[in-house]
């Protein structure tokens, strides 16, 4: 468990913002039609033309810049010769290596018009992120975070993830401490002023149970149902979370 300073947090800040900014330049793309792999190659690029590195590639020998997690597909997505289609929801996972320290977040879209279910999974999963973040407070300890994440989500019928998780950021893309997505209340690390976490809720609509693609990237529900992934780096500062990456760069489709 790393404690960062403030001129640390500064370099992972800006880290998370250019990664906040490939998703909102990547936003304008999400339409049917579109290729996955041209959609890897714009963030590519406009990660290197602002200075950064993106930080997926050659991770673990990760062949691509984003992952790209479509309908039952959880995270880790391989960008691929596949094209979007009407009513696909599609997680996008991007991180960014600059001065020495990384960022990363993740943003589930809506291509075209969603059915209504879809859309709850959408809402609630990014609402689930939210409520896990503002357990990030100094005192509290990691269990507090996954069990209020875990609460909401069992109210409206869907299933976190169990066996894949959030963790900390900074120098190495994953920190300890690792942060399930459940968990009991005032149990684990103890938070504290100067970790950087990345809270990253991964919801499914039938089982929380999941399975490994053949190309050894891609984690799938294991009964196809579908999958939805939000994610922000946070700082815990003066006793609060701060956020550290944003989502207001995600361009809104007109309804």
């Amino acid at each position: 468990m790393l404690i960062k300073n403030n001129n640390e947090i500064k370099l992972i800040k800006k880290s998370s913002i250019l990664t906040s900014k490939t998703l909102g330049i990547i936003s304008e793309y999400i339409k049917p039609g579109i290729n996955l792999l041209k959609l890897d190659k714009i963030a590519y690029d406009y990660i290197i033309d602002n200075g950064g590195k993106p930080a997926f590639l050659g991770l673990y020998n990760y062949p691509n810049t984003i992952c790209t997690s479509i309908n039952d597909e959880i995270v880790h997505g391989l960008p691929r010769n596949k094209i979007l289609k009407e009513g696909d929801i599609i997680s996008i996972d991007c991180g960014v290596y600059m001065n020495n320290y990384y960022g990363e977040h993740a943003y589930t879209f809506g291509v075209g018009k969603l059915s209504k279910i879809k859309k709850k999974l959408l809402y609630y999963t990014k609402k689930s992120l939210y409520i896990g973040i503002k357990k990030c407070k100094k005192g509290n300890r990691i269990g507090d975070i996954g069990y209020n994440i875990n609460k909401y989500i069992k109210k409206k019928g869907m299933y976190v993830v169990k066996d894949l998780v959030g963790h900390g950021i900074g120098k190495k893309m994953h920190e300890l401490p690792y942060i399930p997505n459940f968990g009991i209340k005032n149990k684990g690390k103890l938070l504290k002023n100067g970790m950087v976490l990345s809270i990253e809720p991964m919801v499914n609509i039938g089982t929380y149970k999941i399975k490994i693609s053949k190309d050894g990237w891609t984690y799938k529900t294991l009964d196809k149902s579908l999958s939805a992934h939000y994610e922000h780096n946070i700082a815990i500062i003066k006793n609060k979370p701060i956020l550290l990456s944003t989502f207001k760069y995600i361009k809104k489709k007109k309804k």
